[in-house]
């Protein structure tokens, strides 16, 4: 589920330059388009779906480098506000 949501995001925030479906959990997505820009409005779309803000920490290239560095970001976020 919360792949699907961040893949949706993506779709919709990340102008890709190939379709996020397409890409595996570990694809390099500043290689597949995403842009410092867009991985802001990425990030922003994170905060609103999930209701989580992240962190100062967070706030690097690493962080959405890829669908499985998204999803590590949003449970680590998730679980320190419980």
């Amino acid at each position: 589920m919360i792949d699907e949501q961040i893949r949706d995001i993506l779709a919709e925030f990340g102008r890709l330059r190939v379709d996020v479906a397409t890409l595996d959990d570990d694809a390099d997505l500043y290689g597949a388009g995403l842009s410092s820009h867009a991985a802001v409005n990425v990030m922003i779309a994170l905060e609103d779906v999930f209701d989580i803000e992240f962190p100062d920490s967070l706030l690097r290239k690493s962080t959405f480098a890829s669908v499985d560095a998204i999803r590590a970001a949003v449970d680590e976020v998730t679980e320190k506000a419980t």
